[in-house]
């Protein structure tokens, strides 16, 4: 089988050379969109987030029957030629849990007890830090938005902190009673929360779930962390919403210069273990369709706004 893959780096070269013996792969740097400037017969195709899959470039690939991304989120590869050619496709859900968790609790605690400033100022010969009053974490209450692998790790590590935690999700799951969880209403988590952590999928459902109506909720200084997607959030919010706000996704780039602000670029998931399981779990994916097998994380084609899998939150 002839199968390529784009935003490629050398170790993921190097395992999927060693993983999928017997088989033609191409490897590509860049995205898909700048790496194809002719038609191609790839059977399979591997992207990444910035790769864009559009009706020109599936005119490109008339023999594609296969459609992978190496991430959770699936935005970018939705177009309605995957539809109507019945393309398979499927992502990489659950691989994300610890790295995304862990790196949204160290956004918080930058946030409240300032220690890159301090660690910074100490670089540079000062030692003053009577301006840089914390807050402890111990005894607030955590809302958590989502319940998968990444809420239900932000559970853990909001328990292991003394944190009171209120969660909203679709469903309910048993985590809510191992925990103890607060299982309850998105308004009221909006409205009770001292510290808002988003660990939802991006839906139709979601997209701007909260927006300025609902933000008006939110305690005057209350911590928002949203390491999902940005769009969750109504872009407008990005600029004009006063509480800090600890991000690693936003719709609105002008908002990092604010003061309250702090924003990372998308790199939540960037740890060893993080890609490891990447890789893992897309060649699991490739060898299940190349075996013919049922697909692992196999996002359905129901209907052409929204792939009918099931809700990571």
């Amino acid at each position: 089988m002839k199968i390529a893959f784009f935003e490629t780096k050398p170790e993921e070269r190097a395992f999927f050379t060693e993983r999928l013996k017997g088989h033609e792969i191409l490897f590509f740097s860049g995205p898909i969109q700048e790496e194809l400037t002719k038609e191609a017969d790839y059977e399979a195709v591997s992207v990444f987030v910035h790769s864009k899959i559009t009706d020109d470039v599936l005119r490109k690939l008339p023999k594609l029957r296969y459609l992978q991304t190496r991430s959770t989120g699936y935005d970018h590869i939705k177009c309605n030629t995957l539809y109507k050619r019945g393309i398979l496709v499927s992502n990489v859900a659950g691989y994300g849990g610890p790295a995304v968790a862990e790196f949204a609790f160290s956004l918080l605690l930058e946030a409240t007890r300032h220690t890159w400033k301090a660690l910074r100022r100490a670089k540079e010969g000062i030692f003053e830090y009577q301006d840089l009053k914390g807050i402890e974490l111990f005894g607030r209450r955590l809302g958590i938005l989502g319940l998968g692998t990444i809420g239900s790790r932000m559970a853990h590590i909001g328990k292991g902190f003394g944190m009171e935690i209120s969660v909203w999700s679709r469903t309910r799951k048993p985590i809510v009673d191992e925990l103890g969880l607060d299982f309850t209403s998105l308004e009221r988590v909006l409205e009770t929360s001292d510290v808002l952590m988003i660990a939802l999928p991006l839906t139709p459902a979601t997209r701007e779930l909260i927006d300025i109506e609902r933000a008006k909720l939110l305690k005057e200084d209350a911590i928002v962390v949203n390491v999902a997607r940005g769009e969750i959030l109504q872009k407008e919010l990005y600029t004009t919403l006063p509480n800090v706000l600890c991000l690693d996704v936003t719709s609105d780039l002008s908002c990092v210069a604010r003061p309250n602000v702090l924003y990372t670029p998308h790199m939540a998931y960037y740890t060893k273990e993080a890609l490891r399981r990447i890789m893992e779990i897309s060649c699991e994916n490739i060898e299940a369709y190349i075996a013919g097998r049922s697909l692992p994380n196999c996002l359905k084609l129901s209907c052409e706004k929204e792939y009918g899998k099931k809700d990571a939150s």
